[in-house]
């Protein structure tokens, strides 16, 4: 679909409202990247809006709702060796893309980076975010931040081998520790995780 690193995959759910403005945001600030949206089965007229407002996204309409599991599908229409996730009501800062994949490019056996996340409209912190860089793991690979365990849904950026190596979120979960299980998934097939404050996305 694109030669770019990264393409961006937005989760949405009858929030026609919230991820008209979310993709808006986001095609502001990707270049040629993919922009794939995966509809879980709306009844508001969300797929329909978001293929008029903006035809170089792809909408992709499911039959029902799989929950977090839709993100797989976006993943798998995605060509690029990147797949920054987004909420309909997540979106990434200007550079921020870039700057995510330029730390996965640098750091081979990393398979995810989790942004700082600022929650609108003061620009707060999520309390998140502290407890990640509290992790007691060892930064064994140098990444600007601190390595570890899980990712943040609609916050991160992922190595689409690696996401899809170990089959993406499980459907039985359908939402509800389903970020747990993958983090767990890729560090037992050996890969890393990690949070990179430098990168920023907005809630």
């Amino acid at each position: 679909m694109t030669a770019s690193r990264y393409g961006v995959a937005v989760l949405t759910y009858n929030r026609r409202r919230e991820v008209l403005d979310t993709v808006a945001r986001i095609a502001a600030v990707v270049d040629e990247a993919a922009i794939v949206v995966v509809d879980n089965a709306s009844s508001d007229g969300s797929a329909a809006a978001l293929a008029a407002a903006f035809p170089r996204a792809r909408v992709l309409r499911l039959a029902c709702n799989i929950g977090a599991a839709a993100r797989n599908a976006a993943a798998q229409c995605i060509a690029a060796p990147y797949v920054a996730f987004a909420d309909d009501d997540t979106w990434w800062a200007p550079g921020a893309l870039q700057r995510a994949a330029d730390v996965l490019d640098a750091h081979p056996r990393l398979a995810a980076i989790t942004a700082r996340v600022l929650v609108e409209p003061d620009g707060r912190e999520d309390p998140t975010c502290a407890a990640m860089a509290a992790s007691p793991l060892p930064n064994r690979s140098g990444v600007p931040g601190w390595e570890i365990l899980g990712v943040m849904a609609g916050a991160c950026m992922m190595r689409r081998a690696a996401f899809l190596g170990v089959g993406g979120y499980e459907p039985r979960l359908f939402l509800g520790r389903e970020e747990a299980l993958l983090a767990i998934d890729l560090a037992a097939a050996g890969w890393t995780m990690a949070y990179v404050p430098s990168v920023t996305v907005h809630h």
